[in-house]
């Protein structure tokens, strides 16, 4: 593993990681902002929280997904935006999973909408799966590696700069060289 501290491609995939993960999560937020009341029928219609706490949420997602996508573009607290953006997935997963189990006809309100299928509209839940799957190890690789290139965590001093270089102390665990 010694290798992801020190190969000169790394930084350049975690900063692609943290740009992809933060368009998906700033154009999902972005879509949902504007109509609180899709967003919170999207959360009602998996039929997984309390009417109350999916209120909530339906309110609170949009506003997490742009300040944590933001804050990977920029990389500023990226291990952190990267622990919410993994945690993110792994629930959208586990609730996508749940409605596919359950035999729920829902659109995943991902990116809008209210929860609910159109008339002859089928629910395309592997594909949702396997895409937020996929933005899960993004977000996993966000937050184990350094943040990067071009990440103000760098430029403030806040992890050692992206050089390809390891991190101070070596990789964790192990003992510098």
């Amino acid at each position: 593993m010694r290798w992801l501290y020190v190969h000169p491609a790394v930084p350049w995939v975690t900063t692609v990681a943290r740009l992809v993960v933060a368009g998906v999560l700033i154009a999902a937020g972005w879509l949902k902002i504007g109509t609180p009341g899709l967003s919170i029928q999207a959360v009602k219609a998996y039929e997984l929280l309390p009417e109350s706490v999916a209120t909530a949420v339906g309110y609170g997602l949009p506003i997490i997904e742009i300040v944590v996508g933001v804050l990977l573009v920029v990389g500023l607290l990226t291990r952190w935006a990267g622990v919410v953006s993994a945690l993110l997935m792994l629930a959208f997963v586990v609730g996508i999973a749940s409605a596919w189990a359950r035999g729920l006809r829902i659109d995943c309100g991902c990116f809008g909408g209210g929860g609910r299928l159109g008339a002859g509209q089928d629910p395309n839940y592997l594909w949702e799966i396997l895409r937020d799957a996929g933005l899960f190890l993004l977000g996993a690789w966000i937050a184990w590696l350094p943040p990067g290139r071009f990440s103000l965590d760098s430029a403030l001093g806040l992890v050692p700069a992206a050089g390809g270089g390891e991190p101070e102390g070596g990789e964790p665990g192990m003992s510098p060289a």
